[in-house]
């Protein structure tokens, strides 16, 4: 999950878990261990093993800042609603106020989830969008949240746009109404915390993201349903998501057996590397032993 401004890791993160960081305090932070080291070779096993304990623990602390954040954002953003600075719409009330008020639906996802599915005549602006940079910090960041569960989700590493608000600034003027929509809600109410710190009075939250929108809510383009926008990874090409199983409840057999395939096909790929493994190691073995 993202909070304005933060990082927000994948333990607290909801099933959009999505990871992204912003200024990583793991970078800057310093621990220090004691250990007794005795000769050349332990020196060389124990300094490996010390520098494992630094990282651990830094990603410990990192992680319980990012969960105190995460709880400083949510009371910010309550606060937002609760005082109606933010004003909250249903994805059909976001429909009915597009069509017949003219007002501009504000995009704030990333690439991967918009390029699925978007609002006909939505202007796409992303709050946090996919890290393409590949310094040693990312590519850390890359293969652990891969580790974390990327593998599984799809959720690809995630940035913080600090140049969100010009972008905004550059299209909108500050008396403008807009309609702030993410894929399940959270994204955007961090993007709308830091439009209505920038002076704009007139934004509205989409409660639920465009996840929760029927098709008859809002005039779709792109390839997928609103709800699958957020699909992916090895679960998403199985069909073991929340969504796609409710959209196999309306689409009938036929949606379940495309996904029984590849399962099987799955299965049966994973049999065949294994006797492949096996048979590499009998032939490693023969030769070793001639």
């Amino acid at each position: 999950m993202e909070a304005s401004g933060l990082s927000i890791s994948p333990l607290i993160s909801t099933s959009c878990n999505t990871n992204t960081h912003y200024n990583n305090p793991r970078l800057n932070k310093t621990h220090l261990f004691n250990s007794t080291l005795i000769t050349h070779k332990p020196l060389q096993f124990q300094s490996t093993h010390k520098w494992v304990v630094k990282a651990q623990a830094a990603d410990e602390d990192y992680e319980l800042k990012q969960v105190k954040d995460m709880a400083a954002a949510r009371k910010r953003w309550d606060a937002l609603v609760r005082e109606g600075k933010v004003k909250v719409l249903t994805p059909k009330e976001a429909g009915y106020a597009i069509q017949l008020s003219g007002k501009t639906l504000l995009d704030v996802r990333p690439s991967t989830e918009h390029e699925k599915a978007w609002v006909k005549g939505s202007t796409w602006i992303p709050i946090f969008d996919v890290d393409t940079q590949l310094d040693a910090g990312t590519l850390s960041r890359k293969v652990t949240s891969y580790m974390m569960g990327g593998w599984w989700s799809g959720v690809p590493t995630l940035s913080f746009d600090n140049q969100f608000i010009s972008k905004v600034t550059e299209k909108f003027p500050k008396d403008a109404d807009l309609i702030v929509a993410c894929q399940k809600g959270l994204r955007s109410l961090a993007a709308c915390e830091l439009l209505y710190n920038a002076g704009y009075e007139n934004v509205f939250w989409v409660q639920g993201g465009l996840e929760a929108a029927e098709e008859e809510d809002l005039e779709r383009e792109g390839p997928q349903p609103f709800k699958l926008a957020g699909v992916g990874g090895l679960s998403g090409f199985l069909g073991w998501t929340d969504q796609q199983r409710a959209q196999a409840a309306k689409e009938g057999w036929g949606y379940r057996l495309v996904f029984t395939g590849r399962l099987i096909g799955v299965v049966l790929a994973a049999d065949a590397l294994f006797l492949v493994a096996q048979q590499a190691a009998r032939y490693l073995q023969d030769i070793r032993a001639n």
